[in-house]
């Protein structure tokens, strides 16, 4: 019998989708399931992981809370970012990558039936985290507006309440895409202040924007650095998902609980890649601005070729959605039908939120596809779907 933690913590879709599309063994299949790029990674954290592999401090459970090195350059990258000056030996902590330390924090703030505000739709793994930390997401629609997401800030509002331990946040955010404006984060500055929560920051493709915007790292809002804790990891920006290394920054009052989880969790991070990493956090040019620009490219192509469809256009991140269900397509239906007639893998939205909204969506990593490859993606649509 499931024990009680998992009851409702569905999977997230995307293994299946996966080991489908491996197993199809089809060179001509998009592989728009798997948040997976091609963009390679830092020259300098290439060169660092090589000589890490020959190096014995690297093949050590010591530190625990990460190398020394790794955690000046988050604490100094997250200090330049926000204006706020951390002390690297006592406000960070180096995870086993970003999700990692995501649960680890909301396992440091959480009591049972605590509730954490976080979108709909939303990354599935966040809203999994939430629930096996003994938390409740409570979820805030994102709306369509001018072809683009908004956050409802009316929902918002009402989504606070007594019992809001925590805001989870991300811009861009997993799977939609969503820039939060100024007034949004002015909003969910409201709802942190009012409600004494912490506000959980997951900044894993903070800088990869569309907009002329500039990336906003809510620990630099007034009023919001006591009250922050941000996780960051190289696996989207300096595209190293295989090193598994992350950092979390905060106050002092909880990142010793936070590091006290974190060597209980998985006592150790991954050796070989700390140095990789932060020669990536170091590096003169880290590659995010020419990687975000072709990502961009990636994404007017799919915008372009498909206006005539329920697209919704992402400003930042790696993926985009496209609402299936307006097409009289459920997404698992639709879904399959990319795979077996146009050559698309694609992962439904199912559990990614409501079932009445990111259930209602099927979701186009555009990160691991060149244009070149992805252009004719309309008439494989066309082909799946007759539509």
């Amino acid at each position: 019998m499931t024990v009680s933690r998992l009851q409702h913590i569905p999977g997230i879709g995307v293994d299946k989708m996966g080991n489908a599309a491996d197993a199809a063994g089809n060179p001509d299949l998009l592989r728009l399931e798997n948040l997976d790029t091609d963009i390679r990674p830092p020259q300098e954290a290439l060169a660092a992981t090589r000589s890490a592999v020959d190096d014995d401090d690297a093949n050590s459970y010591l530190p625990f809370l990460g190398m020394d090195a790794i955690r000046q350059a988050a604490c100094a990258r997250m200090t330049a970012e926000t204006g706020v000056d951390y002390d690297w030996r006592s406000q960070s902590v180096i995870s086993a990558g970003g999700l990692s330390g995501i649960l680890n924090a909301l396992l440091a703030m959480l009591e049972p039936g605590d509730e954490v505000i976080i979108t709909d739709p939303a990354y599935a793994g966040l809203l999994n985290r939430i629930r096996l930390a003994g938390g409740v997401p409570k979820l805030v629609p994102l709306i369509v507006r001018n072809g683009g997401w908004r956050l409802d800030l009316d929902a918002l509002k009402d989504a606070a309440g007594p019992k809001t331990k925590a805001v989870l946040t991300m811009s861009p955010s997993m799977p939609s895409g969503i820039v939060h404006t100024p007034e949004e984060w002015s909003a969910i500055a409201d709802v942190v202040t009012g409600t004494g929560a912490w506000l959980l920051h997951d900044a894993a493709m903070q800088r990869i924007l569309f907009t002329d915007d500039a990336p906003v790292n809510p620990a630099g809002l007034p009023g919001l650095a006591d009250r922050t804790v941000i996780v960051g990891s190289v696996s989207k920006e300096y595209r190293m998902i295989g090193w598994r290394v992350g950092w979390v920054v905060g106050p002092k009052n909880i990142m010793n609980d936070i590091g006290l989880v974190s060597l209980t969790n998985v006592v150790c991070q991954v050796g070989i890649g700390m140095p990789g990493a932060a020669a990536a956090l170091t590096a003169k040019d880290d590659g995010v601005a020419a990687a975000t620009l072709e990502w961009k490219g990636r994404r007017d192509l799919i915008l372009k070729e498909c206006a005539d469809l329920p697209v919704v256009r992402p400003d930042g991140g790696w993926s985009l959605l496209i609402e299936t269900a307006a097409l009289d397509l459920n997404p698992a239906e639709a879904s399959r039908l990319c795979f077996e007639k146009g050559a698309i893998a694609a992962t439904p939205m199912t559990g990614w939120g409501d079932d009445n909204l990111a259930g209602r969506y099927l979701r186009f990593v555009f990160a691991n596809e060149p244009v070149e490859r992805l252009a004719g993606i309309r008439q494989r649509l066309r082909d799946a779907w007759g539509v």
